[in-house]
């Protein structure tokens, strides 16, 4: 009878105990990206309809709340509280597979989500993508169908010869035809935007804050009070991204509570140089006492060192070169609550030598 009762006191206070560190999870938001829900298209960008089947499954299972994104992201930003576990779900570009896949499953369970529209293709009637009929079907449905540019350019890079005034320009013009057009189809008008490919820098973005965007990109992570509105995580979930495993732990993720970001490179941002190889970034996290040690990742390389320079202040530099294109640092550390771990996530763009001029 006493071992009984003893097992009853401890289930008790586990139970208070997760209520307490329950009340102590940070205001954030999960935001999911999709491209494809297909078996026959490209494995990097593609989940199965399966798949994509178990991960609606297990949100409900796990009782996540499935938000609209731009209702959900605004919330963030006011600091107006959302419930823990809240979810939005985005598919990027309008792939025709979106609609037949994943809008059925999606409509039978009555949850919002978005579509990232590029208009040229959609204007165009291009095979494999969306038509506005369809676009406004989901519309009607609940989608929130949102900006992925006109032609989901580069917006990083300049046009050889372009000068920085006429780059900007292009770029505004990217964004703001994509926008009059899904107002013209749709009557939407949400002024979000998801950068193609996840690119930006600086200017880009300044450009995008004094059009009045808030701005997704896709490294990973959660949303939380302190993210960049002009830049805020998605996590991928394609190809090797998309496992269960790695699912349920994205899904529970929580936003590192990061005080300073700083890019050692020549640009100060993400945007590198060919010979800027193996940049470094210095991350400030907000800490009472002895925060739990920080792992980080580079892409392709797992693991990287990390080195602390002061209380909850820590300096990343992957021991190999990157490649060209685009690579991330991971971070993560434990939370405190059985599971759950804080996440950030910084994406790198490094250069290819025929590219330097895009830096000017």
């Amino acid at each position: 009878m006493n071992s009984r009762i003893n097992r009853l006191a401890v289930a008790a206070l586990l139970l208070f105990v997760q209520y307490l560190h329950a009340a102590d999870v940070p205001n954030h938001l999960v935001v999911l990206q999709y491209h494809h829900v297909s078996s026959d298209t490209p494995a990097s960008t593609s989940i199965s309809p399966e798949q994509f089947m178990q991960h609606m499954q297990w949100l409900a299972d796990n009782d996540f709340t499935v938000a609209p994104l731009p209702e959900a992201a605004r919330s963030i930003r006011a600091g107006r509280p959302l419930p823990d576990r809240t979810v939005a779900i985005t598919f990027d570009d309008g792939y025709v597979n979106n609609y037949y896949a994943a809008f059925p499953v999606l409509r039978e369970r009555g949850w919002p989500f978005t579509v990232f529209v590029n208009s040229d293709p959609v204007d165009a009637g291009r095979k494999g993508w969306v038509s506005w009929d369809q676009i406004r079907e989901m519309a009607d449905s609940g989608a929130n169908i949102l900006n992925h540019t006109k032609t989901h350019a580069f917006l990083i890079r300049k046009k050889a010869g372009e000068s920085k005034p006429a780059w900007l320009q292009r770029v505004q013009q990217e964004i703001e035809v994509a926008e009059a057009r899904i107002l013209e189809e749709t009557g939407q008008n949400e002024k979000i935007l998801a950068y193609p490919y996840g690119e930006s820098n600086r200017a880009v973005r300044a450009l995008v804050d004094r059009l009045g965007y808030i701005a997704f990109g896709q490294h990973s992570g959660p949303v939380g009070a302190g993210s960049n509105f002009t830049d805020l995580p998605r996590f991928p979930l394609s190809g090797p991204y998309s496992t269960m495993d790695s699912y349920k732990t994205k899904m529970r993720s929580l936003p590192m509570p990061i005080v300073t970001v700083k890019s050692l490179s020549r640009s100060g941002d993400g945007d590198l140089f060919f010979e800027e190889t193996q940049p470094v970034l210095e991350i400030g996290i907000a800490h009472e006492g002895r925060l739990p040690p920080l792992n980080c990742f580079a892409s392709g390389q797992g693991a990287i060192p990390v080195s602390e320079s002061g209380p909850g202040t820590y300096s990343v530099e992957a021991p190999k070169p990157l490649p060209v294109g685009r690579s991330r640092y991971n971070c993560t550390h434990a939370s405190g609550i059985a599971g759950r771990y804080y996440w950030y996530s910084f994406p790198w763009v490094r250069r290819g030598p025929e590219n330097q001029w895009t830096h000017q």
